[in-house]
């Protein structure tokens, strides 16, 4: 099925000076397009695309769309295959029964412009998004089963928080939440759990598949109206669509570009610079060298744990490196065992070698390690003779090997074509078990090098614009691996003043601000900052230790020498950040900000018209500072006027704000002098009130405790020896446990310093599983790991430190 039936054939004609090679493989791809019917497709992404580009809207194909030379051509991807050597029957190819399948990346907030589009442009009775069924999960199935056995709703919440999402329910957790494990009940919710894991739940919509037709859709399939508001959805998923051979595509929202798009944006608005990805200098050494340093949180692709503990030992030196690293941190290259060789074999450690001569052209370029999915394909039609369906229908099979088991059917193949070539037995047996490991978690290069890409600008410019970055990534939230409490302390590290939200001078988004406003200088001592934040009425970048880092890379501290560039701005928050404030109160702020600016609380109250509820809430976060810069004051004042607003406002618009005024000069007359907020108080009541505070980390007022129990900083433990006994305490800010990791979890745990990178063997996970998984503030004992400069503490004991009160944390971002 074609999105536009009647369009002219595509067509090429390359300009001269097009090396042959080029020249050969677009007119190669333009023949099988031809054949198989499949112009319309590649304009409809086009025409997709060139809406994106008419609209402001950063885009990028990705997918084994990148193995096309006709995609790069019409610049749906921005990789160049041919240059690449990527293998374009990855992408289409004569065997495969099925269209082509481009992914289009769009950032993520404007994704909606862009399938509201599609919808106008095409029709509704030609368009329609496609369906994904949400199935039952281990902790989905707790929550609703326990609620129809009647358990109570504190029970099932508890129980589903110490749970995978993934595998079952055992008695060890019934047991750790106070539950009766010989309870006929309790076995009961244990059996039905199991007995509906993976059962269909509902209907929700694909995160961006599309299905289009020159025929009116509703013909071949039923649509409903979609949850969300001008949607409309199918009821078929991918796998129904791939089956019957439907023309698909993929709208696909990703928060890194819209990061890039405003950083692009905040440049040229306060540095007079113009940048793109396009523009973005290649090959940059301050880049790189943060890189390699593991320096990367807010990165796209590679800020993880296990990337930045990558990092410092693949040292990438360029844009390829980066192709490399995106690729070797998955589940593919470390179940196949090829991450140790490869490293060994860069770092010189061990010989480049190839099984047989065939092998090289295939494997030269990731040293003799196969990586890529494209490699294995390449591996069997190089030494296996198999044509380039065949090796697309070993793709195919190596991704359902877990369901249907179908690759062990290529092995007497393979085997036997690589025998009849002259290659050892021996050898054509480790290639097809190599094969077989790399299974669904091979990584395609295609789509590894369109990651890079991204990457690679994201690094740029927090390399050389990091008050940019910083600012873009906040407004760019939710995305990532970070908390918002995360990345402003990670910015105050390098040196970013972060100012709090003050209405007199926040928009709704972050924005930057010249460095002289409401600036308060560093300090190495804790007290002093601390108090520096209780005085200062800004609440500006209070910071304790903002130069306390480490020498070694890749463990979360980063040296003294920070690579990236001092920055020019401050970072001032937006109001989005202040809890309880939606949409109306977003658009009642932005309507009175245009009349000018605000002048007093009285002002502002006047003219927003906000409830009192939401008053209250910026005067606890502080944002009445520039008017009254003690919160308690402000929130006196805020509650006492409240009901007066309401009744003036009620009964006389035109005579309110004379009447709140008045009403304030009453109040001010006879309220009470409050003492001021404590640091300790300023940081608790911004958690409170937004989940980060820009008054210092929740660790500095408890730096004194921490110390009188022995515990140290970041910066001090990551400086440590191998094989040392060590314990520290920090806030956790994410958990990982991989299902490919043999139940080890993996979790980072923040102070004022820096990270701390902890790995989690499965006894001690099951031990300490309810603080682990549950607690905000954690202590842990361990011995320490360095290699290759990259630190981890091996734990083998966790517990709660008790302070004098509750440390605050901005939440942990776990993934599973």
């Amino acid at each position: 099925m074609l999105a536009i039936p009647q369009r002219p054939r595509l067509t090429l004609t390359p300009p001269a000076g097009i090396p042959e090679d080029v020249v050969r493989q677009v007119e190669k791809e333009l023949a099988l397009v031809e054949e198989l019917d499949y112009d319309g497709y590649f304009l409809t992404m086009w025409e997709i695309v060139q809406f994106c580009r008419r609209e402001g809207i950063l885009c990028q194909g990705r997918g084994s769309a990148a193995n096309s030379a006709v995609c790069f051509c019409l610049g749906i991807t921005a990789i160049d295959p041919v240059r690449m050597g990527l293998l374009f029957e990855r992408f289409l190819s004569r065997e495969r029964a099925e269209p082509p399948d481009i992914d289009l990346d769009i950032e993520h907030d404007r994704r909606e412009e862009v399938i509201q589009w599609v919808y106008r442009k095409y029709g509704r009775t030609h368009a329609a998004m496609v369906a994904n069924f949400i199935r039952f999960r281990t902790r989905s199935a707790v929550r609703e089963i326990g609620k129809v056995l009647g358990f109570a709703e504190t029970e099932l919440d508890r129980l589903a928080k110490l749970l995978p999402n993934y595998g079952g329910i055992t008695t060890d957790s019934l047991r750790q939440v106070g539950l009766d494990v010989g309870n006929q009940m309790h076995q009961q919710l244990l059996a039905l759990v199991l007995e509906v894991q993976d059962f269909p739940r509902h209907l929700s919509i694909h995160p961006g598949g599309f299905l289009l037709g020159h025929e009116p859709i509703d013909r071949l399939v039923p649509i409903e109206n979609g949850a969300m508001e001008a949607r409309t959805v199918i009821q078929w998923d991918k796998e129904d669509l791939e089956n019957l051979g439907l023309f698909k595509i993929d709208l696909l929202g990703l928060g890194a570009l819209r990061q890039l798009h405003l950083a692009f944006d905040l440049i040229r608005g306060h540095y007079g610079r113009m940048l793109s990805m396009a523009t973005i200098p290649a090959d940059d050494d301050r880049t790189y060298e943060m890189i390699r340093r593991g320096d990367t949180v807010g990165v796209f692709q590679i800020e993880s744990r296990a990337q930045m503990a990558m990092l410092p030992r693949l040292r990438p030196n360029n844009y390829y490196d980066l192709v490399i690293e995106v690729s070797i941190v998955r589940p593919g290259p470390i179940a196949g065992g090829m991450v140790h060789p490869y490293l060994r074999r860069r770092n010189g450690e061990e010989e480049v070698t190839y099984p047989h001569e065939c092998l090289e052209p295939v494997l030269a370029k990731t040293l003799g390690v196969p990586l890529f999915q494209e490699q294995v394909m390449k591996l069997a039609v190089v030494a296996a003779d198999y044509t380039p369906g065949e090796a697309d229908r070993l793709r195919r099979d190596m991704a359902a090997w877990r369901s249907t088991g179908r690759i062990d059917r290529h092995r007497e193949l393979l085997v036997t074509r690589m025998k009849q070539k002259g290659i050892a037995e021996e050898f054509a047996l480790r290639v097809f078990d190599q094969i077989r490991g790399f299974g669904e978690y091979g990584f395609p290069e295609s789509h590894a090098a369109s990651f890079a890409l991204i990457a690679y600008a994201t690094a740029w410019v927090r390399a050389h614009y990091i008050d940019a970055f910083t600012c873009a990534l906040l407004n760019a939230y939710p995305m990532g691996f970070y908390s918002p409490a995360t990345i402003i302390e990670d910015a105050r590290r390098h040196g970013v003043t972060v100012l709090p939200p003050d209405v007199a001078v926040s928009g709704w988004e972050c924005s930057l601000e010249p460095m002289s406003r409401g600036v308060v200088a560093f300090s190495d001592d804790a007290d002093t900052a601390v108090q520096a934040g209780a005085n200062a009425s800004s609440g500006g970048n209070v910071y304790a230790g903002a130069n306390a880092n480490s020498s070694r890379g890749g463990s979360g501290s980063f040296s003294d020498d920070v690579v990236s560039l001092p920055p020019k701005s401050a970072v001032r928050l937006g109001l989005r950040y202040v809890k309880g404030l939606g949409e109306r109160e977003r658009t009642a702020f932005e309507s009175a900000r245009a009349e000018g600016c605000f002048q007093s609380i009285e002002d502002f109250a006047q003219r927003t018209q906000l409830e009192g509820k939401a008053l209250s809430r910026l005067a606890e976060a502080g944002a009445f500072g520039s008017f009254e810069p003690e919160r308690r004051q402000a929130l006196w004042k805020v509650r006492a006027l409240h009901p007066t607003l309401g009744e003036e406002l009620e009964v006389d618009t035109g005579r309110g704000r004379a009447g709140l005024v008045a009403a304030a000069e009453r109040e001010t007359a006879r309220r009470p002098q409050f003492r001021p907020l404590t640091g300790l108080e300023e940081i608790a009541w911004d958690y409170e009130t937004s989940s980060l505070s820009t008054r210092g980390h929740p660790l500095v007022p408890f730096r004194a405790e921490l110390e009188a129990m022995g515990l140290p900083n970041a910066k001090t433990l990551n400086s440590g020896r191998g094989g040392a006994r060590v314990r520290f305490a920090g806030v956790v800010i994410n958990r990982q446990r991989p299902g490919t990791a043999g139940g080890v979890t993996f979790m980072t745990l923040e102070d004022e310093t820096g990270f701390v990178n902890l790995v989690v063997w499965q006894p001690v996970y099951e031990q300490f599983r309810l603080e682990v998984k549950t607690s905000a503030f954690l202590g842990v004992e361990g011995k320490l790991q360095v290699e290759s400069g990259v630190v981890h503490l091996i734990a083998d004991r966790f517990w709660i430190p008790q302070l004098t009160t509750t440390v605050r944390s901005g939440g942990s971002r776990d993934f599973h």
